[in-house]
């Protein structure tokens, strides 16, 4: 099995598809798929190939795919007025927003599920998981106002809400032997997103070093507050009320507003949202 991820440009959405070949009947079958459920695109983008240089010859076999569609690929884009185009060769960084998300899904599906012998519809299940995780990435702050504690995600885009999750039990300390197939699977999703979850906000955090004044917060601002075996989709967003600088006049300590009450938290404990440009 293969999966195919696209990526919005606009919205940073994420839509994962399993395929089982590499032919052009397969990849219709995945635009019809994706049409129907996310309406059609004008436009797709995507690797030139030069990255494919060493792959086996099943990622050749796609390349030559993409860079020479047959009769019936070519007749149907053009059917559906969808026009493909090719980022500039030795330029990767023109494709970085889709190689995040394709980087972000390949490695932990390799890190964590692995070998596992899991069946389509189980693998179904993680996929689609791993891509509401990327839709229920905060992006920025949904207003300016002090008390509004929502912040604007992929998904808003998508079904015009955050995302939500089934309420589950955590298994992540659990003997896999002991499990249940279904709660094997549910495992294996928690552990992605206990993985995921800490390396977007250590990303995040690079952004705006707290050593840096420059990047020091402020009262009012929207942050991801850094708590320990968050569930599923679980953001905890607040707005800085307060703050405590230290010698430089480096922010050190923050109170921040939440839904369950006000809390101090260490400045490296909290991850600030950007503001859209």
């Amino acid at each position: 099995m293969y999966i195919c991820i696209f990526v919005c440009f606009v919205s940073k959405a994420v839509h994962i598809e399993i395929v089982s070949d590499l032919t052009s009947e397969a990849f219709i079958a995945i635009l019809k798929r994706f049409s129907g459920r996310r309406g059609k695109c004008a436009k797709l983008y995507s690797d030139n190939g030069k990255t494919f240089v060493g792959a086996n010859l099943e990622i050749k076999g796609l390349l030559k795919l993409v860079k020479e569609p047959d009769e019936k690929l070519s007749g149907f884009l053009s059917a559906e007025g969808i026009e493909w185009k090719f980022i500039p060769p030795r330029v990767p960084s023109f494709g970085g927003l889709w190689e995040a998300a394709v980087k972000s899904a390949k490695y932990h599906l390799k890190r964590i599920v692995g070998r596992s012998n899991l069946t389509y519809e189980e693998f179904l299940t993680v996929c689609i998981q791993i891509e509401g995780f990327l839709n229920s990435t905060p992006l920025f702050p949904l207003s300016s106002s002090a008390d509004d504690l929502n912040a604007l995600t992929p998904a808003h885009f998508l079904i015009g809400r955050s995302m939500n999750s089934i309420i589950e039990n955590n298994f992540t300390d659990l003997n896999e032997s002991v499990l249940k197939r279904w709660q094997r699977v549910t495992r294996l999703v928690q552990l992605i997103w206990n993985k995921w979850h800490r390396g977007y906000l250590s990303e995040l955090q690079q952004r705006s070093k707290w050593q840096f004044q420059k990047k020091n917060v402020k009262v009012g601002d929207l942050v991801v507050l850094i708590e320990d075996n968050m569930p599923t989709f679980k953001w905890p967003l607040g707005r800085v009320t307060k703050i405590y600088s230290g010698n430089e006049t480096l922010i050190r300590v923050v109170n921040v507003k939440t839904q369950n009450g006000e809390y101090k938290r260490a400045i490296s404990r909290v991850c600030l949202l950007p503001m859209p440009v």
